[in-house]
């Protein structure tokens, strides 16, 4: 389908006049409504006070981000108990699960661009026929990829040139992990769906509840309480599983029931192919986007695993710690865009640019609080997940160094999150390509002091050294490259051509 708007420059605000009948609580009509119009299932973001809208958006998808990275938190914690070992095995076991999780997650920020835009033009109607269309992009990925790395786990760890005591701790977490991207997918496309149409309060609840199960159940899996099997570590990524899949139920269960402005309904269903397409189309750089962090920080892992197990350790333990910090940026970035594209498709790009500037803001003030925190209290920080004599000094310089990113992360998030959101997904692909890959990991390279040489085009290249600090150099390098990407961003977003992407 193509965009209302036959204007190939910015698109304008509809008039009344270009507005059909709303949709009738019956779920009759055509399915339309004026852009702006106020919805009794649902706040008009198009209108009225935008720090308002961006944090009344914005507050329960913070809480949510916390809450996505207190499952990994919590998972370190429990493997802190058992030994080093566990703690770096389940650090990168997490890391591969990521990069699962964010191929995926390219087709859910397509969805939310389209589902965004076509809440914002009006048409509830097809917001609900692309919601589907997204589930069937995201579901069939999520079901393919997670059982061929249950399959493959040993292999992938293998590669990496992990010691064998690390893939004896972790190995099993990890198949039992890659299960558990399926839970999480269903439950967080259902998410994005209904926070595109404005309904960040329903995916928070789903979320908490996840996290709850997730916590209760752990111990029972990980120690053999009461009639449950004795399963170490691999416990606390089964409660995961069952936690997932539960909190998929809460967010469908509205979905279908029709208790959001979404409504949807499997009478009818058939596969799009046009929408589909266009859906993989935008939806594909944002995978890419996401999956060149995940799979540098494959790289990173490698190369701390030069420096031993307590490196491994150290670097798994604050990364989880850095994500938590980073609950600012990415909440506020996901409000962000879904402002960014509601008011595009009511024709209101200058509201779009506002949000952006008000959504940077907000991170600002909440990442450097953060980053202020994290370098005070580190101490306290790493003694809550180990109290190791060897491991606790070298978490703390990894924290300190790594939290002066989160500054810098924030407000790149919010940057790369409107952009997608907007349906310039391939922005945020290109400075992420430069940044990670052209930056972050030669820089690493260059300043830990380790000649590592580089196959290339059929040629050896060992990068020269910049210094000797070892494996904080690879903290450095993180750290530099996060604001070297922020200020990539700058030029496109003093630019109109984000603002006049079309995805619908």
């Amino acid at each position: 389908m193509t965009d209302q708007h036959s204007n190939p420059g910015i698109p304008q605000r509809a008039t009344p006049a270009q507005a059909a009948p709303p949709l009738t609580p019956t779920g009759e009509g055509d399915g339309r409504a004026s852009p702006g119009a106020s919805h009794v299932k649902g706040r008009d973001l198009t209108t009225g006070s935008i720090p308002k809208n961006l944090w009344w958006l914005a507050w329960p998808q913070m809480v949510e981000s916390v809450l996505n990275v207190v499952d990994q938190i919590i998972d370190l914690v429990w493997a802190g108990l058992i030994s080093v070992g566990a703690i770096a095995g389940v650090g990168i076991a997490q890391t591969y699960r990521q990069l699962v999780m964010t191929g995926r997650m390219g087709l859910d920020t397509a969805m939310r661009a389209q589902v965004a835009r076509a809440i914002g033009a009006g048409d509830t109607r097809l917001a609900n026929h692309i919601a589907l269309q997204g589930f069937t992009l995201s579901g069939g990925f999520s079901l393919v990829v997670g059982l061929s790395g249950a399959l493959f786990t040993v292999p992938l760890m293998e590669v990496l040139g992990l010691g064998q005591d690390i893939i004896d701790s972790a190995s099993f977490y990890l198949r039992i992990q890659f299960l558990s991207v399926i839970g999480v997918a269903f439950r967080q496309m259902g998410g994005a769906a209904l926070q595109a149409a404005g309904d960040a309060i329903t995916p928070m609840k789903a979320t908490t509840l996840t996290r709850a199960v997730h916590i209760f159940l752990s111990p029972f899996l990980i120690f053999g309480w009461l009639f449950f099997p004795e399963m170490g570590i691999a416990g606390a990524a089964l409660a995961d599983v069952i936690a997932q899949f539960t909190g998929s139920t809460w967010n469908f269960a509205v979905l279908f029931r029709g208790n959001a402005r979404l409504h949807l309904t499997l009478k009818g269903y058939r596969p799009d192919p046009p929408i589909l397409l266009r859906t993989i189309k935008v939806g594909l750089p944002a995978s890419v986007t996401g999956m060149e962090r995940s799979t540098a920080q494959l790289v990173l892992v490698a190369l701390v695993a030069n420096f031993g197990t307590l490196a491994l350790a150290a670097f798994s333990l604050t990364r989880r710690v850095e994500n938590l910090a980073q609950l600012g940026g990415g909440g506020l970035g996901q409000a962000s865009g879904v402002l960014v594209g509601q008011n595009l498709g009511a024709g209101r790009p200058d509201r779009a640019r506002k949000t952006v500037v008000w959504a940077l803001g907000y991170a600002a003030a909440l990442a450097g609080t953060l980053t202020l925190l994290l370098i005070i209290f580190a101490p306290f920080v790493v003694r809550g997940f180990t109290r190791d004599v060897e491991l606790a000094p070298l978490g703390v310089d990894w924290l300190r160094i790594l939290a002066l990113s989160v500054f810098c992360l924030g407000a790149g998030q919010v940057f790369a999150q409107s952009f997608n959101t907007a349906g310039a997904t391939v922005i945020p692909m290109m400075v992420s390509l430069v940044s990670f890959w052209f930056i972050e990991v030669p820089l690493a390279i260059m300043l830990a002091g380790t000649a590592i040489p580089i196959g290339l085009f059929g040629m050896t290249v060992t990068l020269p050294t910049l210094a000797h600090w070892g494996q904080f150099g690879i903290a450095w390098a993180i750290t530099i490259a996060m604001l070297i990407r922020l200020l990539a961003f700058m030029p496109f977003f003093l630019g109109d051509a984000w603002l006049r992407k079309r995805v619908i």
